[in-house]
């Protein structure tokens, strides 16, 4: 084709922080959301620590600034969204 297709959606990477570990196994607290995350990929990781979480997966430790803000944005994008899906006739 000569086109190139257009997406609607991506994947993210969710900041969240580790607060529990078990082995290469971790509970991941995302803004009051605990999910259990895999940290294979990573090397070190431990308690209190940040982390980008795609598909269950840490992929990459993170500064907790940095997860803050990632936060911040993702909130401010979501009510854009929603702004933006409520003035729609």
């Amino acid at each position: 084709p000569d086109t190139i297709p257009s997406y609607r959606h991506m994947c993210l990477a969710i900041p969240g922080k580790v607060i529990a570990v078990e082995g290469k196994k971790s509970t991941v607290d995302f803004g009051g959301i605990k999910r259990k995350v895999d940290l294979s990929f990573l090397e070190e990781t431990k308690v209190n620590d940040w982390v980008l979480v795609h598909v269950g997966f840490a992929i990459q430790e993170i500064d907790e600034d940095i997860a803050r803000e990632t936060f911040r944005l993702l909130a401010e994008s979501r009510k854009h969204e929603l702004d933006t899906e409520l003035k729609q006739p």
